[in-house]
């Protein structure tokens, strides 16, 4: 069951277009039908809403202007961070090398924040517990 806090990916034309997380699943004027607010993940963020039945935000295929469409809940795999490791040979341990760069080639120092600055915390996932899906 799809719920609010929910990160969907939206098909359109049987092929993925974007990610969206759902902010809110509202009852619609209409008996069965709900306005679904959502945060498009893209460069600028966008909401949109869509009224739609339940059956469509839980996974079912709808048509908008004669396309097929269909929210499918994102779930990360149990353990995908271990099994990006084990599988990428990117991630391995490499020996470094100890090549002292020329004073042309050596990178600024990175911006540091001074101790009396208070730095801030930006999560894009809701911490809150949820009741059981």
């Amino acid at each position: 069951m799809t719920s609010e806090g929910d990160l969907v990916l939206i098909h359109i034309k049987n092929k993925p277009a974007f990610f969206a997380r759902i902010e809110n699943i509202g009852p619609d004027i209409k008996s069965d039908w709900f306005q679904v607010k959502m945060l498009v993940l893209q460069v600028p963020l966008v909401t949109i809403t869509w009224i739609l039945r339940e059956a469509y935000i839980n996974g079912d295929e709808f048509t908008m202007g004669g396309h097929p469409v269909k929210l499918v809940k994102v779930i990360a795999p149990e353990g995908s961070d271990e099994q990006t490791e084990a599988a990428s040979p990117e991630f391995r341990e490499t020996p470094s090398l100890d090549l002292d760069p020329t004073p042309d080639e050596r990178q600024p120092e990175p911006l540091r924040a001074s101790p009396t600055q208070q730095s801030k915390v930006v999560s894009l996932a809701d911490r809150r517990k949820k009741n059981a899906d």
